[in-house]
């Protein structure tokens, strides 16, 4: 029997809140979206990014209860099966937004063999519930490699040099589940809750790179923030209060696919690296703006942003990591959303703080999914 066939798309949708979900609403009213089809959701909403920023919770709350009868679901119910990561922290020009992946499987494989190349795809998977001394160590490296695997399954992609990014949802520690942990004798990674979000984000991009094959050797909880030189080129890692498993998003092209978009990435190697970022546009055809605006094929474009942990950017002093009135991540979204939306020609891009273990340090992975 030939595979099964998907096509997927992909809505942008601009918000004026964490808690709007009218542009959505407003889509499957009028026949645009099935809610029955959406497999994903990933946002940017305007908190601080860090521990007690509870924009991505209300944010994912409110997205839950608007699905939920247009699904017959409980809110519950619509978060176990949606994939939902919200990334917090627009600074700078970065425009608040969600962006909708829908999926629809089919049997037909003729708009499969009209197409002939690699078209845009998806797959979702989600690790079991960690606890939380498991947090950041080398436990949660191993389940978040074995969840890509079978998201990419999921997408149907064989090869990983056709996986372009993975986006993790990934939890963090607080107060109360560091207790949790030495109320039954066990020592978490950290004291620290904002800590906590490094560590859980470092082990889960290892996750990644094990499952693609990057890494080749077995990673320790030694590795975890210790040896940057162990990166994945295609990570996304985002923690959050929210949840305690990881949850798993593959993106990349496969022949099984028959939507109208495909996807490609670069590497920024800094965070001024403007010619990866011209690079990851030219990856699916497109060129950088010049005061235009936007292209009509660009849907949205992924990125990585980090202060450099070395405390320099191409040999001179930033001040980004000893700064304690804004944390260092929401300096380099600033920074590197600035970059992108210039180049790109919109301010609604993705772009999440904190990349460890995602590109080399002070870099990160960039991604561009367009019309083909």
């Amino acid at each position: 029997m030939a595979p099964r066939t998907m096509s997927v798309d992909v809505i942008r949708i601009s918000t004026k809140g964490p808690g709007d979900v009218s542009g959505l609403v407003q889509l499957i009213e009028a026949g645009h979206i099935d809610p029955a089809s959406i497999l994903a959701i990933l946002g940017k909403t305007e908190g601080n990014g860090g521990v007690n920023d509870f924009t991505r919770e209300y944010a994912t709350s409110a997205l839950s209860v608007a699905l939920a009868p247009c699904l017959a679901l409980t809110p519950r119910g619509v978060e176990e099966r949606i994939a939902f990561v919200m990334s917090g922290g627009t600074e700078g020009v970065l425009s608040p937004h969600i962006t909708v992946f829908t999926r629809k499987m089919s049997d037909d494989n003729g708009d499969r063999q009209k197409l002939g190349g690699k078209r845009l795809s998806i797959g979702i998977a989600q690790t079991r519930d960690f606890r939380p001394e498991e947090i950041g160590r080398a436990v949660q490296v191993s389940e978040t490699a074995n969840a890509v695997r079978s998201a990419m399954a999921d997408a149907g992609i064989d090869d990983p040099a056709d996986v372009h990014f993975v986006q993790i949802k990934c939890p963090l520690l607080t107060s109360d589940r560091i207790e949790d942990a030495h109320g039954r004798g066990q020592k978490t990674v950290t004291y620290s809750a904002y800590g906590s979000m490094g560590y859980s984000r470092g082990a889960s991009a290892l996750g990644i790179a094990v499952a693609l094959g990057e890494i080749k050797d077995e990673i320790g909880d030694n590795h975890v923030l210790k040896n940057y030189d162990l990166f994945s080129s295609v990570a996304s890692t985002s923690s959050g209060i929210e949840l305690m498993h990881n949850v798993v998003i593959v993106m990349g092209n496969s022949h099984h696919a028959t939507s109208a978009f495909t996807i490609g990435h670069a590497v920024m190697r800094d965070a001024i690296d403007y010619v990866a970022v011209i690079e990851a546009l030219k990856s699916v055809g497109l060129e950088p703006q010049s005061g235009a605006g936007a292209p009509d094929r660009l849907v949205n474009i992924f990125a990585k942003a980090e202060a450099s942990p070395d405390g320099t950017v191409r040999g001179l002093r930033h001040t980004m990591l000893e700064d304690t009135d804004i944390s260092a991540t929401r300096h380099a979204r600033a920074a590197v959303g600035g970059l992108i939306s210039g180049l790109a020609g919109t301010c609604a891009v993705y772009v999440s703080g904190g990349a460890e273990h995602q590109g080399p340090p002070g870099g990160g992975p960039i991604a561009v999914i367009a019309r083909a």
